[in-house]
């Protein structure tokens, strides 16, 4: 018997035993809780008059429930690692040392006994970089006791499934392609896949990246760049536990469903998950009290494709500049400006009085222009307003009741012609020579697209916005979707670490932005810029094709080869989706090849017709919008910038007119969505109206 495999026995029967000891202290304090719960209810009327021993009770009972929480997680974890209790082990010789130690590395650390020497390492661990960094010969590793050197005697890959050795082999190489192939080489699912048993030196030089303020990876399209930012989030709460918990980190994604499809992580790495919005969402909260509705980004995307404009005319090449124009670096100078002039516009001042007590208007505007010159201009008179209370109750010795605070505040609020955003946003376009947004009630307003970060970011400049301090780390996906202005307020919004990522070639915009010729005028020099230029995802046939489309330049690729991407032309709309339903290999229970297939179209209203024909045929699809949750297996039916971030078995492209300015961007992501085959189907006239 191999040495894995008498491991691998000897450690499943060590964590039975443990699931067996915590399974019995979850009973015994379970026991414990209901009956001090029923002392407490039984005594509570005879407890001193003090309440110590109430305060006792209750402090012994928190000590339990979080005993027991804490053992409940362990048990969970234990369960978790019968299955594949490890996939890695490095032979180290230490200096100095005659005899090499064995480490097993597996998703989680586990010992006998709590404190004890582990069996088996979590991936996170300092000496788990010898199984990421180093093949056999010299190597190190920083622990917190400083540099240990040593050499590798031999290092060994594991695959256990279900608690059953499936395979291992001594490697010299990091992780063996042909392990690689085998991995990636499996059908798609429904979640994204983590990597701790795959990963790549160039990948665990970024997990591992605890110095740099502001990490920006570009990566291209299959190369793990998001199970690499997720990755890196649970190593960073497992070593800087004391100051980072879930609750500390926020990740912005493109939607609901790309979110679901990467929740699962973290668990599986053995963290609680984290906060997950969208930026448009973010946005939509913060305008709330500005306009009843915002568009959200997937408005503009469809504006431009369709090649429609504000009110259903043309997208002009005049409101293509606007639009341009009001996410750019000229925009936000512009507000700068518009702000040094606003305060003479924005205010009427004047003498206020109340009661012996009065303050003039010179004094006044003294304390708004002088002392008081650094606060936002919309909450500045509320702090020149507490100034003159506080001086009034200290002179008089009398502190003010609500009422008075109330009739003190309506004089100074008065000194402002408006305190609406909306209408003062109205006055910066139109002084920039724009339209004006209509002058409607809040419960009718609905701002377009192109108006929402510029409304944003006013708000921001005129109101007391702090950044939000308990978020300590911001992820950021699709980076290359985010524009200068949309950067500009993050770096307000959140003055917290940073790791954004993105593919500026998977633009969903028809122009290509390269978001590093500024982002270090927005971060400075706590930006590092990484790129990640292998891929791994796709079968070197589609990712040819997919490097032909997108002309991205020199990308490596692991070399697995597959099926020849299929290119064929269909008179209609309808003869290529009975076409689609012939490749399919996901629609039946027992002979389905695959977990997941796409039919990815250009825009939504596309998508849907599809959706409508083959539920009139009554076959089972999945139909994903703006408004969708989640990710099935099956096939699926969308809009190509909704499929971003994932990936399928088989895609099929659907359509597309060559002359439309984003129809490159289409092909490629679309393209780049398949794990294993590859279909375009081009289509003469379009139909199923």
């Amino acid at each position: 018997m191999s040495r894995g495999a008498e491991f691998l026995i000897y450690v499943t029967e060590k964590l039975k035993n443990r699931i067996k000891e915590l399974s019995g202290k979850i009973q015994s304090v379970k026991k414990d809780i209901e009956s001090m719960n029923a002392y407490y209810w039984e005594s509570y009327t005879e407890m001193d008059q003090y309440g110590y021993e109430n305060y006792d009770n209750q402090q012994a009972l928190l000590s339990q429930v979080n005993a027991n929480q804490n053992n409940q997680r362990l048990f969970a974890r234990y369960r978790k690692l019968l299955d594949a209790p490890f996939f890695g082990s490095v032979e180290f010789l230490y200096d100095g040392e005659e005899e090499p130690e064995i480490f097993y590395i597996g998703i989680g650390n586990f010992s006998e006994e709590p404190g004890g020497t582990p069996l088996i390492y979590d991936w996170r661990a300092p000496v788990s970089g010898l199984f990421y960094d180093y093949d056999k010969g010299r190597a190190s590793y920083r622990a917190p006791q400083g540099l240990l050197e040593g050499k590798i005697c031999s290092k060994w890959q594991y695959k256990i499934r279900g608690g059953r050795l499936l395979y291992e082999f001594e490697s010299d190489m990091k992780i063996d392609d042909e392990i690689l192939k085998e991995e990636l080489g499996t059908n798609s699912d429904t979640q994204l896949k983590n990597i701790v048993r795959t990963i790549q030196r160039e990948q665990n030089a970024i997990i591992r990246n605890t110095k740099d303020r502001i990490l920006a990876i570009q990566g291209v399209a299959g190369s793990g760049k998001t199970s690499v930012a997720l990755h890196r989030i649970a190593y960073l709460l497992y070593h800087e536990r004391e100051g980072l918990r879930s609750r500390n980190i926020l990740i912005l994604s493109p939607n609901s469903v790309f979110a679901d499809y990467i929740s699962h992580i973290l668990p599986e790495l053995g963290e609680e998950n984290i906060q997950e919005t969208s930026l448009d969402l973010f946005a939509w909260r913060e305008l709330s009290d500005v306009a009843a509705d915002c568009e959200d980004y997937y408005h503009q995307i469809e504006r431009q494709i369709k090649g429609r404009g504000d009110h259903g005319g043309l997208w002009s090449l005049k409101d293509e500049e606007r639009y341009r124009w009001k996410q750019s670096e000229e925009f936000v100078q512009s507000v700068e400006g518009f702000l040094v002039e606003l305060e003479d516009r924005l205010l009427d001042f004047h003498a206020i009085s109340f009661r012996d007590f009065e303050k003039k208007t010179e004094e006044i505007m003294k304390l708004f222009y002088d002392r008081f010159s650094g606060a936002a201009i919309l909450s500045r008179m509320d702090t020149v307003m507490e100034y003159c209370i506080d001086e009034y109750e200290t002179l008089r010795g009398h502190e003010l009741g609500e009422e008075e605070r109330e009739y003190i505040q309506n004089q100074f609020l008065s000194m402002y012609v408006t305190k609406d955003i909306y209408e003062i946003y109205n006055w910066f376009l139109e002084g920039n020579g724009f339209p004006t947004l209509p002058e409607v009630p809040r419960e009718e307003r609905l701002l377009l697209y192109e108006d929402v970060f510029p409304l944003l970011y006013l708000k921001c400049r005129l109101c007391s916005e702090r950044g939000r301090r308990n978020i300590r780390h911001l992820v950021i996906d699709e980076m290359q979707d985010y524009s200068y202005l949309q950067y500009v307020l993050l770096e307000k919004l959140f003055p917290c670490k940073m790791t954004i990522l993105g593919d500026y070639a998977q633009t969903v915009d028809f122009m290509e932005q390269d978001v590093f010729s500024f982002l270090p005028k927005i971060f400075g020099k706590k930006l590092r810029k990484v790129t990640m230029d292998k891929s791994y995802r796709n079968t070197m046939e589609i990712a040819q094709y997919a490097g032909k489309l997108a002309e991205t330049g020199e990308i490596k690729y692991l070399r697995r080869h597959g099926k020849a991407v299929s290119e064929e032309i269909y008179r209609t709309s309808e003869e290529a989706l009975e076409a689609v339903l012939s490749h399919v290999r996901v629609l039946g229970e027992t002979d389905g090849q695959y977990e997941t297939a796409a039919l990815l179209f250009m825009t939504q209203h596309e998508a849907y017709k599809a959706y409508e024909y083959f539920k009139r045929l009554r076959i089972d699809v999945c139909y994903i919008n703006r408004d969708s949750q989640s990710f099935e297996r099956g096939l699926t039916v969308t809009a190509y910038y909704m499929a971003k971030g994932l990936e399928f078995d088989q895609v099929f492209i659907m359509g597309g007119s060559k002359e439309n300015g984003m129809f490159k961007n289409f092909r490629y992501i679309s393209a780049t969505r398949a794990l294993h085959e590859l279909y375009v189907c081009d289509i003469v006239e379009e139909s199923m109206e």
